[in-house]
């Protein structure tokens, strides 16, 4: 039987990824790994756990058997330009520390990279598989060198690591934050609350885009495969929808009345450097990731789920 360690399990995605691997492998067999504290309404098994102290997730992969890492714990594109420092501390050190572990351990290990990890240099509509990578944030510096390493661990040392570039990942379930993708959360949010919103890029900045749920389907799809599927150890494109900000916006007034204004800041250039769209046909062969969501179908359920909450 699977035993799961996920870290950064209270993050962007751990509180949709533990409840499905819950759901699939048993409430038992996951344990939910938060940095600072976990949430009073959390049900599961969890712990507090600095993926940067190495002896500590040592004792936690000793004591409870662990035999996959889910290793989510990372610092985003606007926190990391405040303190690049913590941010290579973090993303880089720490998953170097689940790489040593998952060596030592026999351990299945799961990372998630970024289109951060591309750069203005890089072809923006369906950017390529392996293309030139010239990231201009520190979290996609990270996101680059941490695909390097992994591509290192498995070819030096058979660690059976896998991993995605997600796009912008959109769901409705926390209040948008300050990341420079936000802007997509804070449209929907914006127009459900206020039926306005005054949006930080551009109208024409394009990104791609994949909802939550297609996020966890893909990122548990790509554990499951046999090992002989995986023919990428650096990190797959995965490609699911793409919007302009003026799409988006259009899209959410034809659910709910918008008033859409534009004051782009210092994120929009930071936008501007991702790709336009993702050529995944790898991704598409080796294992047979297609997408669920469009963009009609995934504001369709944000705005449903939203009007729901805030009725």
């Amino acid at each position: 039987m699977k035993n799961i360690l996920v870290t950064g399990a209270f993050g962007q995605i751990g509180p949709e990824l533990v409840p499905a691997l819950q759901q699939k492998y048993g409430i038992k067999h996951v344990i939910a790994a938060g940095f600072q504290a976990i949430p009073s309404t959390f049900k599961g098994k969890s712990l507090i756990l600095d993926v940067t102290a190495m002896d500590k997730l040592e004792s936690i992969v000793k004591e409870n058997s662990i035999t996959e890492i889910y290793h989510m714990a990372s610092i985003r594109t606007t926190d990391g330009e405040k303190n690049p420092d913590l941010a290579w501390e973090i993303n880089i050190n720490g998953l170097k520390n689940i790489l040593n572990v998952a060596r030592d351990h026999q351990i299945k290990v799961f990372w998630p990279s970024s289109i951060a990890g591309f750069g203005i240099t890089t072809p923006r509509d369906l950017t390529p598989q392996h293309t030139v990578q010239e990231p201009t944030t520190i979290y996609g510096i990270t996101k680059k060198t941490g695909e390097i390493l992994c591509n290192y661990y498995f070819h030096r040392y058979g660690v059976d690591v896998r991993s995605i570039r997600y796009s912008s990942i959109i769901s409705w379930i926390h209040p948008p934050g300050n990341g420079t993708s936000d802007f997509v959360e804070g449209m929907f949010y914006g127009a459900v609350q206020q039926g306005a919103y005054e949006c930080f890029v551009s109208p024409e900045t394009r990104i791609p885009m994949m909802y939550i749920k297609d996020v966890i389907r893909a990122t548990m799809m790509l554990m499951e495969q046999p090992p002989g599927n995986i023919t990428i150890r650096t990190s797959y494109n995965i490609a699911a929808l793409d919007a302009s900000a003026s799409e988006l916006a259009s899209a959410i007034q034809k659910r709910t009345p918008l008033s859409i204004t534009y004051k782009p800041d210092s994120r929009d250039l930071i936008a501007k450097s991702w790709p336009n769209s993702l050529d995944d046909h790898r991704a598409r062969r080796d294992w047979g990731w297609t997408p669920e969501y469009d963009l009609k179908k995934m504001t369709k359920e944000i705005v449903e789920n939203l009007q729901r909450k805030f009725k």
